[in-house]
């Protein structure tokens, strides 16, 4: 098992990350509501816990970014509106999208995944699968 000091967040209180998480869930929601699904990605994506290993945390953060990006109904429209710099956390979770083999998830990230790699080319991919920071 790896020490805590590999992993800054480890230290971090578990409890008041749920809370974050619990906090930008709602205010996604509240984003959804006025029909504004690009904001509501762009608010799911930040903030991700940093190299938290447990899975309480992460399937909580990944139940508010499927929520987010299963909205998105443009999806060109939607890059036309994100920046660059969430494209790499956004195939991160779009691969774990693809594992649940939930069939409408599975087609919602197939296509992102589609124009994501038009947009951001192999590299998103192999950046998304090198990163050690970013565990979704």
């Amino acid at each position: 098992m790896a020490s805590s000091a590999a992993y800054p967040d480890a230290d971090e209180n578990l409890e008041a990350i749920i809370t974050r998480i619990e906090q930008k869930s709602r205010k996604i929601e509240t984003l959804l509501k006025q029909s504004k699904p690009v904001e509501a990605l762009k608010t799911a994506l930040e903030g991700s816990p940093l190299r938290t290993r447990d899975e309480r945390c992460k399937s909580a953060n990944w139940i508010v970014v499927h929520r987010a990006m299963m909205a998105i109904r443009d999806v060109d429209g939607m890059f036309n509106s994100l920046d660059p710099e969430y494209y790499d956390i956004l195939m991160k979770y779009l691969y774990r999208g693809l594992s649940t083999g939930d069939r409408p998830t599975c087609d919602q990230c197939l296509k992102i995944h589609e124009k994501l790699t038009e947009k951001a080319g192999l590299g998103c991919i192999l950046r998304s699968l090198a990163d050690t920071v970013n565990t979704v």
